[in-house]
């Protein structure tokens, strides 16, 4: 692809951007001479490395409005965060932020770096979102490569190597467009472009702005691409929770380890998640088998026993919350094993 094709091509998106920009929260309009608080671009960007714009919109409200601010972030206490948090997955992430956020605070006076080498600096910052806050939020030209912008390339010049290995050609692909022209605007606009249009199943080729010189529209079949490598079977585990109900409204959570998945959340009492979990419960009770739920993390699925019983322990790592406020402080698998419980 000649240089004069790729900027045929940019502008017909950059055209496109301007009519048909989706109207986020986190994002200044199309041209806009004022950019985003970089404080919203970084915490944007990091809810939504694993999921939707429509679940994440009102993790961004709730947290926007209770720390405006970068620095009211970082002086934030660990646990509200966390409980924040709660249903975003990945909680490691939540952690990072929270470094992230208190290094910004103490090492910079509560003012982002506004260069990706700088940001690379920054704890829990990789390369993806030290581009996006630098394009985005200082409008640096900087090549912001997601899965949406790797769908995009990999049906424009239709590439046949396999994701995952076909990536550092597609960020090389994606870095052909990267201009001073609209740093801003750019990544925002491929992204729009994969979320609405390109889409990984039932592309709408026909109102694609870039369907003259996309090559995968060109033999006919863009949804085969990018080409993916058969993925591994996710493993299976196996676990059990312990509910207890002090009979008055209330149930005993603990506090996971720092270290480890979901580190540091609230959650139930239980056994390791393994094949052959054993069945130990810690406080002695007359112990009811509730049901079981499933969850499906990244790199393997649950299926969680709730089991559930009414007294009361002295044991000091219990922590006694009200059912209702538990339901909206556990993360998702405990949430779901504490409703099969408490309906039990």
């Amino acid at each position: 692809m000649t240089p004069k094709e790729i900027e045929r091509l940019r502008n017909a998106l950059l055209d496109w951007y301007d009519a048909n920009a989706r109207d986020l929260p986190w994002r200044a309009a199309p041209g806009e001479a004022t950019r985003t608080d970089p404080y919203r671009v970084w915490l944007s960007e990091v809810m939504l490395q694993q999921t939707t714009t429509v679940h994440a919109a009102p993790y961004f409200h709730a947290f926007t409005t209770r720390w405006p601010t970068v620095s009211d972030l970082a002086a934030a206490e660990d646990a509200d965060v966390m409980a924040a948090w709660a249903g975003l997955g990945y909680y490691a992430r939540a952690r990072n932020l929270l470094a992230c956020a208190r290094m910004v605070a103490g090492e910079y006076g509560g003012v982002f770096p506004d260069t990706e080498e700088a940001l690379l600096k920054l704890k829990g910052v990789g390369a993806y979102t030290a581009a996006a806050v630098a394009a985005i939020a200082f409008g640096r030209p900087a090549n912001v490569v997601d899965g949406n912008v790797e769908r995009v390339m990999g049906r424009l010049f239709a590439v046949k190597e396999e994701v995952p290995a076909a990536r550092p050609e597609l960020k090389r692909l994606a870095g052909l467009f990267v201009s001073a022209h609209r740093p801003s605007d750019w990544p925002q606009a491929l992204m729009d472009l994969g979320a609405r249009v390109c889409r990984p199943k039932s592309p709408l080729c026909e109102q694609c702005p870039l369907s003259f010189g996309c090559a995968a529209y060109g033999e006919g079949d863009p949804q085969s691409y990018p080409r993916k490598a058969k993925k591994a079977e996710r493993p299976h585990r196996l676990g059990h929770v312990f509910v207890l109900r002090d009979g008055k409204g209330r149930v005993g959570l603990v506090r996971r380890p720092d270290k480890g998945l979901l580190g540091g959340m609230l959650g139930l009492a239980g056994s390791e998640w393994s094949a052959a979990p054993v069945y130990a419960p810690p406080f002695k009770a007359d112990w009811t088998e509730a049901g079981t739920i499933n969850h499906v993390f990244t790199h393997f699925s649950l299926d969680l026993t709730a089991n559930v019983a009414t007294g009361t322990s002295d044991d000091p790592s219990l922590i006694w919350m009200d059912e209702a406020e538990a339901l909206k402080s556990l993360p998702t698998v405990f949430r779901k094993a504490l409703e099969r419980a408490l309906a039990a």
